[in-house]
C-alpha cells in the first residue's frame, strides 16, 4: 500500500502494534477508546428505546463483511402489507474470501403497518428477516462505491481500486459461490480512461446512459454506454419481446462463464476527459459537477468542452468528500466535507470575490461528512451522513422560519428536523427509496467499534415528523375521543398541541446528544 496515498472513507485496516510501545502509553489508548465506546453504547441505548416513538418501521440487518456502498434497485412485487425490491451491497473482505457485489431482495413493509412494539425487537448480531441474499457476484477488488442506472436499475457500476469502472449486468450474471481461490466473475462492460485509480466518485446521468467518474489522476471522466447498448433494447418492439432477462449490454464474441478475468471484458473509452482539479477527485454528479481534495467545486458543461466552466475555491475549509445536485430544482448544490458540515450553494450565484458563497450552512456533525443526498420526494429535503455515525435528514425551508416557541424548544441547528441514531460507526453510504418515499437504507463499516463487520439499517420516520401540520391535525381530530383521555382539559385538539407534539419528536432524537433524553420524554407520560 502507498504510504501517500489518502486514507480511505471505507474500512480501514487495523493499526499494527509496536511492540516496543510503553505499557502505559497502550493502557492510556485502551483505556480512551473503552470510554468513548461506553458513551457510545449509552447513546445507542437511547436510540433503541425511542425506536416505537421515532419510527413507523426499522429493520436491522447484521453484516458479516462491512459494505461501503448501499443502493435500492427496482422494484420487484408490490403486495398488501409489503413490496419486494432489489438492494445492492457490497462485501469488503479481509482477503480469506473473495469480495463481491451482492444483489438482494429485501421486504419493504408499507407504512404503518409494523406494530410499534416489534420493530425495535432486533438482535445487532443477526440478520433481518426482511433482507435475503439472491445473488453474489466475485468483484475484481473491493467494491468502493455502486451505481445503478437510472434508465434501467438492473445495470450498475461500480467502482474498486483501480482506474477502471466496470459495468455489470446483475440479472445477466451467474450466482457465484465466495470462496477462497474462486475466479472473478466477468464484467459486462469496463470503462477506461483514468490515468490512476478512481475509488469513490461515481454518478449516472438521470436522462441518458452516461457514466461519470472521478480519480487520483485529478480528472473527471465521462462515459456512454450508449455504443454497447443492443439495437434490440432501443427498440420498444424487440426489446419487449426479449423479455426482462436479456442484457442491454453487449456481450464479448468470447462468452463469459465467470471464470474470466475482468480484463478480458469488453471495453469502451472516455467520451471526454476533464480537468480542472489539483487533487483527488473525491465526488461527481450530473449536470455535471465535481468536488475534489483541493476543496474546490468545479462545473464543466460538456457540450462546450473539458474546460471548467465554473471553479469554486474553498467551497469548504477542508477536503470535499461528497456533492449531490437537486433533482427537483437544479439551481442547488449540496457538498459536504472534512469540516463536518454541509454546505448548499445556488449555481446562479456560486462565488463572492472569488470564493465559495454558499446560500446556507448547515452544522450538526462532529465528524467528516462522508455523504450528502436530496430527497426524491420534496425538493427542500436531504440528507447527510458522517464519520460520528450520525444520519442527519434536514429541510431548508425551515432555516429562518419563526416557529412557535413551546415547553420543550431547545436549540439545535437550524434545518435539522431528525436524526438517525442507530449506527455505532460511520454511516458511509446512505440511499433514499424513489419507489417507497421517506424509506431509507443506510450502512456503517463497524471495524472500529467492534473489530469486524457492518451494520445495514432500512427506516422509515413516523409521518407525524415530515407530514403538513394540516394533515395531521385533520387525522388526529378523528381520533378526538381517544386522544381526549391522553390530553386532559381539552375539548379539541389543538393546532399548538400538534407543533408541540412535532416538536417533540424531533427534539427526542435530537437530544440524544446530550443528557436530556428524559426530559424529552415527558410529554409520552
Amino acid at each position: 500500500m502507498d504510504p501517500q496515498a489518502p486514507k480511505k472513507r471505507g474500512r480501514k485496516p487495523k493499526p499494527k502494534e509496536d511492540k516496543k510501545d510503553e505499557p502505559k502509553m497502550k493502557e492510556s489508548t485502551t483505556t480512551k477508546r473503552t470510554a468513548h465506546q461506553h458513551a457510545v453504547d449509552d447513546k445507542y441505548t437511547h436510540w433503541k428505546s425511542l425506536v416505537p416513538v421515532l419510527y413507523d418501521w426499522l429493520a436491522n440487518h447484521n453484516l458479516v463483511w462491512p459494505s461501503l456502498s448501499c443502493r435500492w434497485g427496482p422494484q420487484l412485487e408490490q403486495a398488501t402489507y409489503k413490496n419486494r425490491q432489489r438492494l445492492y451491497l457490497s462485501e469488503q473482505t479481509d482477503g480469506s474470501v473473495p469480495n463481491t457485489l451482492v444483489i438482494a431482495n429485501c421486504e419493504v413493509v408499507k407504512p404503518r403497518v409494523a406494530a410499534a412494539e416489534h420493530i425495535s425487537q432486533f438482535n445487532e448480531e443477526a440478520r433481518s428477516p426482511f433482507v435475503k441474499k439472491h445473488k453474489t457476484i466475485i468483484h475484481p477488488g473491493e467494491v468502493n462505491r455502486i451505481r445503478e442506472l437510472p434508465q434501467n436499475t438492473k445495470i450498475v457500476a461500480t467502482h474498486t481500486d483501480s482506474p477502471d469502472v466496470l459495468i455489470w449486468d446483475v440479472e445477466a450474471q451467474p450466482n457465484r459461490h465466495a470462496v477462497l481461490g474462486a475466479t472473478n466473475s466477468r464484467p459486462d462492460l469496463i470503462l477506461t480512461g483514468h490515468q490512476d485509480n478512481a475509488e469513490f466518485a461515481l454518478a449516472m446521468c438521470p436522462t441518458e446512459p452516461y457514466v461519470l467518474s472521478g480519480g487520483k489522476d485529478k480528472s473527471v471522466v465521462l462515459w456512454s454506454i450508449q455504443d454497447h447498448i443492443t439495437s434490440s433494447a432501443t427498440d420498444p418492439a424487440t426489446a419487449k419481446s426479449a423479455g426482462s432477462s436479456g442484457s442491454i449490454i453487449k456481450q464479448s464474441p468470447k462468452p463469459g462463464d465467470g471464470n474470466d478475468k475482468a480484463a478480458d471484458g469488453p471495453s469502451v473509452g472516455p467520451r471526454g476527459i476533464y480537468n480542472g482539479h489539483e487533487d483527488t477527485v473525491e465526488d461527481v454528479t450530473f449536470c455535471p459537477s465535481s468536488v475534489g481534495d483541493d476543496s474546490c467545486l468545479i462545473l464543466w458543461d460538456a457540450r462546450v468542452g473539458t474546460s471548467p466552466v465554473i471553479k469554486v475555491e474553498k467551497a469548504h475549509d477542508a477536503d470535499l468528500h461528497c456533492v449531490d445536485w437537486n433533482p427537483l430544482d437544479d439551481n442547488l448544490i449540496l457538498t459536504g466535507s472534512a469540516d463536518n458540515s454541509v454546505r448548499m450553494f445556488d449555481r446562479r450565484n456560486l462565488t463572492s470575490n472569488g470564493v465559495g458563497s454558499p446560500i446556507n450552512k448547515f452544522e450538526g456533525h462532529s465528524a467528516a461528512v462522508l455523504c450528502v443526498q436530496w430527497s426524491p420526494d420534496k425538493s427542500s429535503v436531504f440528507g447527510s451522513s458522517a464519520e460520528d455515525g450520525l444520519l442527519n435528514i434536514w429541510d431548508y425551508e425551515k432555516v429562518g422560519k419563526k416557529v412557535e416557541q413551546g415547553p420543550r424548544t431547545t436549540n439545535y441547528p437550524a434545518g435539522l428536523f431528525f436524526q438517525h441514531a442507530g449506527h455505532r460507526d460511520k454511516v458511509v453510504d446512505f440511499h433514499w427509496n424513489a419507489s417507497d418515499p421517506w424509506t431509507v437504507v443506510s450502512v456503517s463499516d463497524d471495524c472500529d467499534s467492534t473489530g469486524g463487520g457492518g451494520t445495514l439499517q432500512i427506516w422509515r420516520m413516523s409521518d407525524l415528523i415530515y407530514r403538513p401540520q394540516d394533515e395531521v391535525l385533520a387525522e388526529l381530530e378523528k381520533f378526538k375521543a381517544h386522544e381526549s383521555r391522553i390530553i386532559a382539559n381539552s375539548s379539541s385538539i389543538s393546532a399548538a398541541w400538534i407543533l408541540n407534539l412535532r416538536q417533540s419528536l424531533c427534539i427526542l432524537c435530537l437530544k440524544l446528544q446530550n443528557d436530556c433524553i428524559q426530559g424529552a420524554l415527558t410529554w409520552v407520560v
